[in-house]
Formats: structure tokens, sequence, C-alpha cells
């Protein structure tokens, strides 16, 4: 149940920007629609008072401003991820300046480095159980259960969550 939990726990924490994204979006649509819904009660009041060549003026006005706004918007979000990433890149750039190549390339492969790290030492931990269980005539069932307890389940878990998790939510911007 832990490894469940875990893995569930792992795969959403590095889908937390795309579930922010929800609600902003979620926010986004019923600001929208409270705004459709004054536009529909203006527009049927002045329909009432006769207006109605007026209530299409304001329409027309009202959804320039809308698109006007819409766009600026899109430009500042678009202008604001640019803003970061020119920032990341600057900042790799100034702690890359002097370095080697390969200190370059290590730092670029920190993820894969740790997943398969704590991969490998995972596998070699159970093998020496393994050989030292094989040596001792441990019963199978005994050894694994040492080998693939609820513990170790978690771990592993968490290890492949960590480095797929991230690459499964980030291929949806692509």
């Amino acid at each position: 149940m832990m490894t469940l939990l875990s893995t569930l726990i792992s795969f959403l924490m590095s889908g937390t920007p795309k579930l922010i994204e929800y609600f902003q979006d979620k926010s986004d649509k019923k600001h929208e629609l409270e705004l459709a819904r004054m536009q529909t009660e203006r527009e049927l009041q002045m329909l009432e008072r006769g207006y109605a060549a007026q209530a299409k003026i304001e329409e027309i006005k009202t959804e320039q401003i809308e698109l006007q706004t819409n766009a600026v918007t899109t430009q500042a979000v678009i202008g604001a991820q640019q803003a970061e990433m020119q920032s990341l890149y600057a900042h790799d750039i100034a702690i890359g300046e002097g370095a080697s190549q390969w200190v370059t390339d290590l730092r670029a492969s920190t993820r894969s480095i740790l997943t398969l790290g704590f991969y490998f030492l995972l596998v070699l931990i159970d093998l020496g159980i393994f050989i030292h269980g094989y040596r001792t005539n441990a019963d199978f069932t005994e050894m694994a259960n040492q080998l693939w307890d609820e513990d170790t389940r978690i771990m592993f878990a968490a290890i492949i969550t960590f480095h797929f998790g991230g690459r499964a939510f980030g291929k949806g911007k692509n």
C-alpha cells in the first residue's frame, strides 16, 4: 500500500505545475463566465430600453477590449516565460564559465546520474543479500521477502517516478 501511495505522490509532485495550470484555467473560465453573464444582463437591460444599436456598439467595444486584454495577457505570459528561461540560461552559463566540457556535461546529466546511481545501489544491495542467502542456504521465500520488502518497493517506485514522472508531464507542452 505504501508503494502505491509513494508512487502516486511522487508522480503527482512532478505534475504539480500542470495542476496549478489547471486551477488557473478553471479560475479564468469562471471569470469569463461571470463577464459573459454581466454582459448578457446589460444587453437585456439595453434592449428593454430600446437601445439595440447602442447595445451592438457596446458589444463590439467589449469584444475589442477582451481581445486586447487576452493578447496583452498572452504576450505578458510569453515574455515572462522567455525572461525566466533567459535568466536560467544566463545563470547556467555564469556557473559554467571556466569549467571544462566534462563538468558541463556532468551538470546537465544530474537527474539521470542520480536515478541510475540509486538504481544500481539498490541492485547491488539486493545482489549482496541474495548471495549471502544463497551461501547460507536460506529459504527462497524468506530471501525474496527480505529482498523485495515494502521499503524496497517504496524506494524503487520513488526512483522510477522521480526519473520518468517529470518527463511524462513535460511532454504535454511540446
